[in-house]
């Protein structure tokens, strides 16, 4: 049975690990974050759960703010094929979460080796991150060299990476 958001905490209080827990309104994009949570301290994410051809799944931690060429970021995965979005099916299957909950944290619900796990540089540098804890209607500020250590814990490695450059220097517009 996949934790729950209650029992993903508890395990977080049992082994002593300090995260900042804010309640909010459910919030299913990153628009909707901002709106409810824009306010709270430490680098904001946004969360892909993607699949190749070979039906390889990929757990994928950015910026909030980060832009995504699936093409080019094959490579970055080490990708079979075509990327695209996991279903919802797969989502409750492989993380237990619903859609609009999905942060790294989710791979706890994860075969070891399951699902492979990618968290943005520099997200790993910042001081804090704030993630889902598997609802989306809350959200841990939680040093991301914590989140790693405890996805080591369960059998899950976590790769780094930097964004390709998109091969355009203008700016997006707004």
């Amino acid at each position: 049975m996949p934790f729950s958001s209650d029992d993903l905490l508890a395990h977080l209080r049992e082994r002593g690990i300090m995260a900042e827990l804010h309640e909010h309104p459910p919030v299913l994009t990153v628009e909707a974050m901002l709106a409810h949570c824009g306010d709270i301290p430490g680098a904001h994410t946004k969360n892909l759960f993607l699949r190749d051809g070979k039906k390889a799944h990929f757990l994928v931690t950015l910026r909030h703010d980060a832009r995504v060429d699936l093409t080019a970021f094959r490579q970055v995965l080490g990708a079979w094929g075509g990327l695209s979005f996991a279903s919802a099916d797969a989502l409750r299957e492989h993380l237990g979460v619903e859609s609009g909950a999905v942060s790294p944290l989710a791979a706890m619900n994860a075969q070891p080796g399951g699902v492979r796990v990618f968290i943005e540089q520099s997200l790993v540098e910042a001081e804090r991150i704030n993630i889902h804890p598997l609802v989306s209607t809350r959200t841990l500020s939680i040093v991301p060299a914590t989140v790693i250590d405890i996805l080591g814990d369960a059998g899950h490695s976590v790769t780094t990476f930097t964004l390709p450059q998109t091969g355009s220097d203008e700016p997006d517009a707004a």
